[in-house]
């Protein structure tokens, strides 16, 4: 019994021990973990809370962490886990947090800019990710011709917004109409802002743009043009009962419109004034000119002023002084810039005493005159009218007849008009005292040829003064050619010409070298006039692509040009497509014809790009004219006639215009043709209207019949026959 007792013993005991043990074992591991857990939760949850993230849960099970809460957004879900794993190892947490709701994000602004110039086209913006990019380079491409067309576009994904599509086709649309342009696509707005090549050509684009805008679409267009030439280049001032006023006004700058709009509001002008600004300046300093023009009208309180290019004409009424009249004409005269010359007259009534005799004419460019003062009487009023007549085109007369007009007053007239041969246009004012002239010649010696036409007319001591620029287009002897000369003959080199283009394409075939050396030769005399060149091609294609096509060969024949070293200042170009064909487009021939470049003048006025030259001035009197060739003096009409000349006192002529009337006895002399009370020298050998042609006889010429025997007395006795024998 005692032995099975102690083989027992140890057995239980092993037992007993083994149960401790695993016991203390269980304790021990839960403890642990227990502690792990406290520590780790205790850890992770005092990092999230230093870092701000209250809104994360903690969670412990071993040596897991389990993260749990909603995170404001996605970073902050982030950045508690990257918190969360500065406490623990990050291989021992487990993400279980989710993300708020976001609230729905307005669609981004869509919006396309389209950039189109001569170098192509360029699409700039964010377009919805729907939109079919693809179809939208093709339509640019095939619809304008352009070179290029640069896709710079951005997508995002959201819904397409309401009259987003409508104003995108509206836009492509609108950019084939505009051969330089940038449009601005909105989702229902589309903005055009585009250069045209003239007013005409500008019209026709907006009216076009209004007739496509489709419904639900805002337009809003910004089209501009080439300023206008102006010829001539005028200002109008005016201040009357009725006010300040401008009647023409003309500027060439912005800055200059605006000196002479500030100018006329300090002399009084209410409300907003107008002027045009156009091409055609006389001078850099028009603006200048035209601002003292208005103060020297404003000083004088009422009153006109006129520029005309460079000719200033100062009026004003009778109720304005002489002094005061004086004083603002030597001013205005004094500030006027050199090119300019003044001419400045006051007012009177009629009936009341004007002072000295005078007469003034002036000539436009197209040889109309216009001529108003005083003349002796009718007869001579109708002599000059009728000499005016003879040598210009167009004449309106408002002489008015008065007797106490000096003596010799018609010569002089008539010399005034018969030295204003040498102007194409300007001004002559003739006093007893003085003969002024003023104008523009193509006559480089204009000046010496006027003086010596006063000398041979009107005789010795009559003082003048001149003052007469030189045009260089208006000279005879250079032979330039007009504008339309100019274009003839660019379009006689083009028809002759072997340039040409590959097809469908604006790039120049083959070597355009002699072409190009023909028209720089042809454009040396021709780049003052703004010429167009207009390019052309067959049917074949849509309009829009013929139209851009013709315009891209256009601008290319006009740079290549340039790169000759042709002044192209002046020189545009502009494509009409197939919209003028000069033959039929049925046949190749037909079409090789209206695939073409033409030249068309613009403006048959040349724009001036240096000023106008300061004007010769001449100053002298006259001396004696050169004696006539045609035989002795006549008699004294006055003596001869029993008439009395102007001045009472008994003058001769030197020479009587024409042949003499055969006379029969005592005879009497005819009046000379410009009235019996001047003195008329011979006439030049210009006065060829006025001359009598001299017929030598011959054997077809009929002759008079045979003298009768009995007809051999006169008046006064019996005629002596010659018995001289023939030589």
């Amino acid at each position: 019994m005692a032995p099975l007792r102690r083989r027992i013993s140890p057995t239980l005991a092993t037992i007993l021990v083994l149960a401790m043990a695993g016991g203390l074992s269980w304790w021990g591991a839960r403890s642990t973990a227990a502690f792990i857990e406290d520590r780790s939760l205790q850890d992770v949850q005092v990092a999230l809370r230093s870092a701000g993230y209250d809104w994360a849960g903690v969670e412990t099970d071993g040596l897991q962490v389990r993260l749990t809460g909603t995170a404001p957004s996605e970073v902050d879900r982030f950045r508690a886990m990257t918190q969360a794993a500065t406490a623990v190892d990050s291989s021992r947490i487990l993400d279980q947090m989710t993300v708020a709701a976001a609230e729905a994000l307005d669609p981004p602004d869509f919006k396309v800019e389209l950039l189109r110039n001569p170098q192509g086209i360029s699409l700039i913006g964010l377009v919805p990710a729907s939109t079919d990019r693809n179809a939208l380079l093709r339509s640019l491409r095939s619809e304008t011709s352009a070179p290029k067309v640069t896709d710079l576009l951005e997508t995002a994904d959201y819904k397409l917004p309401e009259g987003w599509q409508a104003a995108l086709d509206y836009g492509i649309q609108a950019a084939q109409m505009a051969g330089s342009a940038k449009i601005s696509i909105q989702p229902g707005a589309v903005t055009v802002a585009a250069i045209t090549d003239s007013r005409a050509e500008k019209g026709r684009l907006e009216t076009a743009l209004k007739r496509a805008v489709p419904k639900g679409v805002r337009l809003t267009s910004q089209i501009t043009a080439p300023r206008p030439v102006i010829a001539p280049f005028t200002m109008r001032f005016v201040i009357d009962g009725d006010g300040p006023r401008f009647e023409a006004c003309s500027a060439a700058t912005e800055d200059g419109r605006q000196r002479i709009l500030e100018a006329a509001l300090s002399a009084g002008l209410q409300g907003k004034p107008g002027c045009t600004l156009g091409l055609g300046a006389p001078s850099p300093d028009w603006d200048e000119a035209a601002e003292q023009a208005i103060a020297a009208v404003a000083r004088l309180g009422q009153g006109t002023v006129t520029i005309s290019d460079a000719d200033v004409a100062l009026t004003a009424p009778e109720a304005v002084t002489q002094v005061r009249f004086d004083e603002a004409a030597g001013r205005l005269e004094q500030a006027l810039p050199r090119v300019f010359s003044l001419h400045a007259e006051l007012e009177r009534e009629s009936g009341q005493d004007a002072g000295p005799a005078e007469f003034i004419a002036a000539l436009s460019g197209d040889r109309a005159l216009s001529m108003r003062g005083r003349i002796a009487d009718v007869p001579m009023r109708e002599a000059v009218d009728s000499f005016a007549r003879a040598r210009f085109s167009e004449v309106d007369s408002s002489l008015r007849s008065d007797a106490a007009v000096p003596d010799g007053w018609t010569v002089r007239v008539i010399g005034a008009l018969e030295a204003m041969a040498v102007l194409e246009s300007g001004t002559v004012q003739v006093t007893p005292d003085m003969l002024r002239m003023a104008g523009t010649s193509g006559d480089p010696n204009a000046a010496e040829n006027a003086a010596a036409a006063l000398s041979n007319r009107i005789g010795a001591g009559a003082r003048y003064a001149l003052s007469i620029r030189y045009d260089r287009r208006l000279d005879p002897a250079l032979d330039l050619p007009d504008g339309q000369e100019c274009v003839r003959r660019l379009n006689l080199i083009m028809s002759e010409s072997e340039i040409g283009f590959e097809p469908g394409k604006s790039t120049i075939a083959g070597d355009p070298q002699p072409t190009l050396a023909r028209l720089a030769e042809a454009m040396t005399e021709c780049a003052d006039f703004q010429i167009e060149a207009g390019g052309h091609t067959d049917a074949q294609g849509s309009q829009g692509f013929n139209a851009d096509l013709s315009r891209a060969r256009a601008q290319a024949l006009v740079a290549a040009m340039a790169e000759a070293g042709i002044d192209t200042a002046n020189l545009t170009a502009r494509g009409y497509g197939e919209s003028q064909p000069i033959a039929s487009n049925d046949t190749e021939a037909g079409r090789e014809e209206n695939r073409r470049i033409e030249f068309r003048l613009l403006s048959e006025m040349p724009i001036r790009n240096t000023p106008l030259p300061v004007p010769i001035l001449r100053e002298g009197v006259t001396s004696e004219p050169v004696a006539p060739l045609q035989g002795p003096p006549a008699p004294d009409i006055a003596t001869s006639s029993g008439m009395a000349p102007e001045g009472g006192a008994a003058t001769s002529i030197d020479a009587v215009q024409g042949p003499q009337r055969p006379q029969a006895g005592e005879s009497r002399a005819v009046p000379a043709t410009v009235g019996v009370s001047e003195q008329v020298p011979a006439l030049d050998d210009r006065d060829e209207t006025v001359r009598l042609p001299v017929q030598t006889p011959g054997a077809d010429t009929p002759r008079p019949s045979p003298r009768p025997e009995d007809a051999a007395t006169s008046a006064t006795g019996q005629e002596q026959q010659d018995t001289t024998p023939a030589p």
